[in-house]
């Protein structure tokens, strides 16, 4: 588990690839990499901005770090009081800063996260925990999937109380399959401090076709989550950057990784033109996480399934402008038996 205390985990050498600094990022639940020399004075700071910015220009992720770091983070010192670097990270809008001595020496960490409550957040989130979860047979024959338990507690409240420690408050979970399993342990939401309300979809209505049964139309974006998800993304990042790209639909997406394991051929016709062996490609994947603007609703139609990419298909033919929001923290899909007995192995080390 990375934590404060253990800020050491997330610090690297300005020798070590943007790759190193994806899978400290990725492994780590501070999402920063500290980049210092031998002498651990402080040479650079990178976020998971950072490297999405590398990301979307198509920087190679073989390059050094010093590619992307900010090489003049802003940083806090040893007799700062603690009121002091929090004014700081609020005038500069920063989420960590460094702590270092007089020499610029790296003695510690400091996370906006540690220092404050989040502000409330009006946006409404939308949480889908209506699907069979067939393929993770027996196990939900008896109990539906955002109610399997992942570590102490069901994978949806974790989900839920992950929105709650951001700030959100306003929940609507679209339901079907058990749902009375699902009502009776959510209730209202007071348990939490929040409001809950449910949307009981009659048929399969697909990934998007439920946010037709919202009683009346949100005034700001809201979220839509699929409620299989295990994450540690930080959702207020998403927010900002959908309002920043003044998008309609905003899509997260994961960078995946694969190795083919064979040697690929190129030819042309007869001739053999090369050989790799084992090569990887990487792509991004749809992670199950949206952002919507109120208008997007206008292109669903009464109670018609329909699927979330449809959705952005519709949104696209409208000419609405979308966004794909490229993210490195934890991520785990549990749709598949393998995934969730991994996500329970993953629970101590990322989420305690």
């Amino acid at each position: 588990m990375t934590s404060v205390e253990n800020w050491r985990l997330v610090v690297m050498q300005p020798t070590a690839t943007i790759m190193d600094a994806m899978a400290v990022i990725d492994q780590g639940a501070l999402r920063v990499a500290l980049v210092v020399d031998e002498s651990y004075r402080l040479l650079g700071v990178i976020t998971d901005g950072d490297i999405r910015r590398a990301l979307i220009n198509r920087i190679e992720l073989t390059e050094s770090v010093a590619k992307v770091m900010c090489n003049r983070p802003f940083v806090a010192h040893l007799a700062d009081s603690q009121e002091k670097i929090f004014s700081l990270m609020n005038a500069k809008t920063i989420e960590h800063i460094p702590i270092v001595n007089d020499g610029g020496i790296l003695v510690g960490l400091k996370t906006l996260r540690e220092l404050a409550r989040p502000a409330t957040r009006d946006n409404w989130v939308v949480l889908m925990a209506g699907g069979l979860g067939s393929r993770l047979g027996p196990l939900t024959k008896e109990c539906p999937k955002p109610l399997l338990k992942v570590g102490s507690k069901p994978i949806l409240e974790l989900i839920l109380e992950s929105y709650i420690a951001h700030g959100y408050h306003r929940f609507y979970l679209s339901v079907n399959y058990k749902k009375e399993m699902i009502q009776d342990h959510f209730g209202d939401g007071s348990d939490w401090g929040v409001t809950i309300r449910y949307l009981e979809e009659e048929g399969r209505l697909g990934t998007a076709g439920s946010l037709a049964l919202l009683p009346e139309t949100p005034t700001e974006p809201f979220f839509v989550m699929n409620g299989d998800l295990l994450t540690r993304i930080n959702f207020n990042d998403i927010l900002q950057f959908h309002q920043e790209h003044q998008a309609k639909a905003t899509l997260c997406v994961r960078k995946m990784e694969q190795t083919i394991p064979y040697g690929v051929v190129q030819t042309d016709r007869h001739q053999l033109l090369a050989i790799e062996e084992k090569p990887v490609h990487s792509y991004f994947v749809n992670a199950g996480i949206y952002l919507l603007d109120p208008v997007v609703l206008n292109l669903l139609s009464g109670a018609n399934s329909c699927d979330m990419p449809d959705l952005f298909r519709l949104v696209i033919e409208q000419g609405h402008e979308t966004a794909a929001f490229p993210f490195l923290d934890y991520w785990l899909d549990i749709g598949q038996r393998g995934d969730f007995h991994q996500a329970c192995q993953d629970y101590t080390e990322i989420f305690q």
